[in-house]
Order: structure tokens, then C-alpha cells, then sequence
């Protein structure tokens, strides 16, 4: 049984050339595409690219929107809490309340 020979240069440029030549010959007999069709086929690109388009605008504004949501409710001044005097007030006049109740 003979040992495996590797193969020279020569043999690997001539072997590549040959798949090159090959590759180029069944390039070469493809049918040319059909007008319509590649009419048709850029015509529904576009579409979709159109339709990406606004669904992507639609996202941005919806960003845009929650964006300035957030920021109007961050303006909206938030309940103030009484002082303590205040606390004090209200808590006698509702003691003085009941007790003019009571009587």
C-alpha cells in the first residue's frame, strides 16, 4: 500500500484553478432573472423597508411620549407635608370638636 504524498503547490494551484473554472462555467449557464421579477422582488423590499420605517417611527414617538409623560409628572409638585405647627392645629380643632360634642 503506497503512503500518503502530499500535494505540491503546483497540484493545489492547478486543482484550485480548476474549481475557479468550474464555479465560473455554472455562474455562466444560470438563466439571466427575469425582468418582472426583479421588478417585483425590489418593489416588496421596498415595501418592507417602508413599513420598517414607520414601525420604527411609531417606536420613537412612543419613546418621545413616555419620555415627556415622565418628565411632566416629575414637574407636577408632589403632596406637601404639614409642618408640625400645622399638625398641631388640626389635631386640637378636631379635639376641641369632639369635646363640644360630648357636651
Amino acid at each position: 500500500m503506497a503512503s500518503y504524498k502530499a500535494p505540491t503547490f503546483e497540484e493545489r494551484t492547478a486543482l484550485a484553478k480548476a474549481a475557479r473554472e468550474k464555479a465560473l462555467a455554472k455562474l455562466a449557464a444560470k438563466a439571466p432573472l427575469d425582468p418582472a421579477l426583479v421588478a417585483e422582488r425590489k418593489a416588496a423590499a421596498e415595501a418592507k423597508a417602508a413599513a420598517q420605517a414607520e414601525k420604527s417611527a411609531a417606536r420613537k414617538a412612543a419613546i418621545a411620549q413616555a419620555k415627556a409623560d415622565k418628565l411632566a409628572a416629575a414637574l407636577v409638585p408632589e403632596k406637601v407635608m404639614p409642618t408640625e405647627a400645622e399638625l398641631k392645629a388640626a389635631r386640637d380643632a378636631k379635639y376641641a370638636a369632639r369635646k363640644q360634642r360630648k357636651k
